[in-house]
């Protein structure tokens, strides 16, 4: 999974909140499990968050724990 690493343009807007990203501390996603597509970005940690909670993208992506048990399941 090879990815190249481009600079966004200066205009770039975040994928939440639509503010410019470099008038904050932005942040770079880009999914490699589905052929590292398009990445999105975003203007803080704050609108990540938020963006992970409102599209439930934690939602059954880790594994269960079971105090009995050694390994996820």
């Amino acid at each position: 999974m090879s990815t190249t690493v481009e600079t966004p343009d200066a205009d770039e807007t975040c994928a939440y909140c639509g503010s410019r990203i470099f008038d904050h501390e932005p942040i770079c996603v880009r999914d490699c499990t589905d052929d590292c597509g398009s990445p999105n970005y975003f203007c803080n940690h704050a609108c990540l968050s938020a963006y992970i909670d409102d599209n439930n993208l934690v939602t059954g992506d880790a594994c269960k724990w079971n105090p009995d048990e050694s390994n996820c399941s």
